[in-house]
């Protein structure tokens, strides 16, 4: 429930962003007319209205690339020699074993 109210204030906002920034103009090009009802002798006559009509310019996005001069740090890897210890494993067959504990 919470997603729902903040994807909605989010549209809203987004909405509201739209047209302080000229990025959404809407203009109404016709007025809306009711439909017409008359009652007589017991029979309801209706006509048809009107909705309105609205004119809607929005602007554009481009999207693209350019190129431009950014610093970048140089990293440089001179291989050395240090000295460590690593793991060793010795692999003995069972007859060296025997020969080496006499």
């Amino acid at each position: 429930m919470r997603a729902i109210l903040l994807i909605l204030i989010l549209a809203v906002v987004a909405l509201i962003a739209a047209f302080a920034t000229g990025l959404v103009d809407i203009t109404q090009t016709r007025e809306a007319r009711a439909p017409k009802l008359e009652a007589s002798d017991g029979a309801i006559r209706a006509q048809g209205g009107e909705p309105p009509a609205f004119e809607v310019q929005t602007g554009s996005v481009e999207v693209g690339t350019r190129e431009a001069n950014v610093a970048v740090p140089k990293v440089e890897v001179k291989p050395g020699q240090t000295q460590v210890k690593v793991p060793s494993v010795e692999v003995r067959r069972p007859e060296e074993q025997q020969s080496n504990a006499n």
